[in-house]
């Protein structure tokens, strides 16, 4: 039974779209969600973490055609990527699921029925840029020309990143479809549209943005920063600034078909928070949870979201708006976080800092060292935040190892060798009542607690740290004060030895307490090494006892090695040389081993001789699997014409599956010097297409009529 204390909390974070990898500025977002979750179940509250793969729209159906196969096994294949990533970083999703479900769709029926129920549903004709050659409808991102403004050319079709200019895509000058390129038409077709606009959207969305009306006395659902954000866009009162959404897509989409509407879709940003509540609700029939309980609007339970800062629109301004008045509940809070740089810049493949999660796990670098850096730089607003690789490995060495651990390497070998590995019990039974002032450390380290707690639950992570960093240094103040390598030597010293030791690991213990939500994985070694239950913060007054003896101290943790920085950098890093206006971006044997991907943009010239240097030549592959040991590779055996095929090792594991490839013409540099690697030599290069907007590759494949070993020219 809860007790009026006991708080119900449904938390989510932003779905990861499935159409790209898991990078270390995504992880901003889930490391912070799950040390705040972490955090609230220590204080033992019921939180339910919800999450699931974002899966809709045009870029997933376009990738899943360039792949040869079907969007729901291109989904099915990034779902299980995705949550290998999250739980590489120990990120403790309750439950993690799909946008394409049953349960989605139901909800996205339900309350498109109740807006269209309460009149803020209407159809009107939209004339829209069509590819007349891929024969769809093109969305904003898949139109390309030069800006209306500027003149800038290679513009997206919402807006110009040369001078910030926004637009209509229609407004766009020498327009081309980035699909198929060619010229798009224009073409009215009927949309749905949520009307935003309407007086009642305007007043509840002041009203509840800005905490005002009946939500004064809530806890504010908007960062400050956040709340006058929304005030920007929605202008004065009776100003009327907000714009209908349009939430409709024709076909050919990969989504939900609307109601009564053939051919129309609901658009992903319709259907993407509503997988909220669709990945909540598949966990409650599992779990038996009444899953209402929490949605109803008069829910005592909370709903607390964490974004990125640009899709705030989204979620202050549609989503509460659409939950209001389809009669559902509204959010309790909405946390957006700022981006991420690396080492003060954005990040960027060529420098190697667009750094994905799966290449910082395989260059074994410990995941908890990022937690607990990124825990260390977050606060409550929407600020970016810096990850700068010298202060990421001072930090990570001196806090974390240097301070923390050295606690417990300083001073547990005493008492195994010493005292039975027992704690002094009489000693700790003074530390729990705190009467004696011979423990002042120990109170040092728990009048922090209160602070700490505050800081973990407004997202002060850097404050939090700060005050059991601060903690840390008193106790290594107090073990250099009493030096227990000199009372060691000392017989009758021995007591004082033992108390020394015991107070140093008691610390260590409630120390441990206070870093269990950024780093569970090393607090559970910890409570292991103790013989402890799992601590939550009801266990800070519980103090170490000789009747669990402490075991053996192994190493908690292994500093940063400069060379694992050195290595993952180059790992990630993608040089690029420009070939007639298109960017040839060539990626390192610890990225995509012997390929080459090719990205439109513009650049310096090179030589025809130069290009004349390169021998491109069709391919066939005959056979095509996958690569033991590595989950990055296939090894394609190619006939280019030759006494005997060729053996290639290309980087496309996360792209295709081996079947896939069998038998496809490819486009191969035949000239590319072979290479010897842990798995065999591979004897060329095949050629694929990327996107980074849009985190998509393709093999670059030819007319069917081209023969194995044609040179191309």
């Amino acid at each position: 039974m809860n007790t009026p204390q006991t708080r119900r909390i449904l938390v989510t974070s932003a779905l990861p779209y499935a159409n790209g990898s898991i990078h270390l500025g995504h992880l901003v977002e889930y490391i912070q969600t799950d040390i705040w979750v972490r955090f609230q179940k220590m204080q033992g509250h019921q939180v339910h973490y919800m999450c699931a793969d974002d899966t809709h729209g045009t870029p997933v159906m376009l990738k899943a055609q360039a792949e040869g196969i079907q969007p729901e096994a291109l989904i099915e294949r990034v779902s299980q990527e995705h949550q290998r990533d999250f739980a590489g970083f120990h990120i403790g999703f309750d439950h993690y699921y799909s946008t394409n479900s049953p349960e989605n769709k139901h909800y996205c029926e339900t309350i498109y029925a109740a807006l269209m129920a309460q009149g803020l549903i209407e159809q009107r004709a939209v004339e829209q840029f069509y590819d007349p050659k891929k024969e769809m409808f093109l969305p904003d991102r898949f139109i390309k020309g030069n800006c209306p403004k500027c003149g800038a050319k290679d513009q997206y079709g919402d807006n110009c990143e040369a001078c910030g200019a926004t637009y209509q895509p229609t407004d766009l000058i020498n327009a081309y479809s980035v699909v198929s390129g060619v010229p798009p038409i224009r073409k009215s077709s009927d949309h749905y549209f949520f009307k935003l606009s309407d007086p009642r959207c305007e007043q509840f969305l002041r009203a509840w943005t800005q905490n005002q009306a009946e939500f004064e006395n809530q806890p504010k659902h908007l960062q400050p920063e956040a709340a006058k954000k929304m005030l920007e866009w929605l202008g004065q009162v009776g100003e009327s600034k907000l714009a209908d959404w349009d939430i409709s897509r024709d076909a050919p989409y990969f989504g939900f078909e609307i109601p009564n509407a053939p051919g129309k879709y609901f658009y992903v940003w319709l259907d993407a928070p509503v997988g909220y509540f669709a990945s909540f609700k598949r966990y409650c029939t599992q779990q038996g949870i009444d899953c209402e309980e929490f949605l109803r609007p008069d829910s005592p339970c909370e709903m607390v979201h964490f974004i990125g800062k640009d899709i705030l629109y989204f979620h202050a301004l549609f989503w509460p708006a659409m939950l209001q008045f389809s009669g559902m509940r509204v959010p309790t809070q909405v946390n957006a976080h700022g981006f991420l740089t690396v080492d003060g810049a954005k990040m960027s493949k060529s420098r190697g800092t667009f750094i994905t999660a799966e290449s910082y796990l395989q260059q074994h670098m410990n995941p908890e060292w990022l937690r607990y850096y990124f825990a260390a730089k977050l606060n409550a607003s929407m600020e970016d935040i810096d990850l700068n690789f010298a202060d990421f490995s001072a930090r990570v060495n001196s806090d974390l190892v240097g301070k923390y651990i050295n606690i417990a390497s300083r001073t547990s070998g005493f008492l195994i060798k010493l005292f039975d590995s027992k704690v002094n019990e009489n000693c700790l039974t003074t530390i729990r009542n705190l009467t004696s002032a011979d423990h002042q450390e120990i109170r040092n380290v728990k009048q922090h607690a209160d602070a700490i707690a505050d800081y973990f639950h407004t997202r002060e992570y850097g404050k939090a740290i700060r005050a059991i960093m601060a903690a840390t240094d008193s106790i290594n103040e107090y073990i250099d004060r009493t030096k227990p390598w000199d009372l060691a030597k000392q017989s009758e010293q021995k007591k004082t030895l033992h108390e020394v030791c015991s107070v140093s690991l008691e610390a260590f213990r409630i120390l441990t307490l206070y870093l269990k939500p950024v780093l569970p994985e090393l607090a559970q070694q910890v409570e292991h090494l103790f013989g402890i239950q799992p601590l939550t913060w009801a266990h800070l007054n519980t103090p170490l006892t000789s009747a669990n003896p402490i075991k053996p101290f192994k190493h908690l943790m292994q500093r940063v090695d400069a060379k694992q920085i050195e290595a993952l950098l180059e790992a990630n890093k993608q040089t690029t040389t420009a070939v007639a206006g298109t960017t040839t971006t060539i990626a390192p044997a610890t990225n995509k081993p012997n390929t080459l991907t090719i990205e439109h943009t513009e650049g310096q010239y090179i030589s025809i001789d130069d290009f004349a240097k390169i021998d491109l030549r069709v391919g066939k592959v005959l056979e095509c699997k996958a690569v033991e040991g590595s989950n990055k590779l296939l090894q394609l055996t190619v006939d280019l014409g030759e006494a005997s095929p060729r053996n290639i090792f290309s980087g496309i594991a996360a792209y295709y599956q081996p079947q896939d490839l069998i038998g496809q013409l490819v486009t191969v540099v035949a000239n590319l010097k072979p290479r010897t690697m842990k798995f065999g030599v591979s004897e060329g290069m095949v050629l694929s297409a990327s996107c980074e907007k849009t985190k998509t590759l393709s093999v670059l494949t030819t007319l069917p009529g081209a023969k194995p070993g044609m040179k191309i020219s």
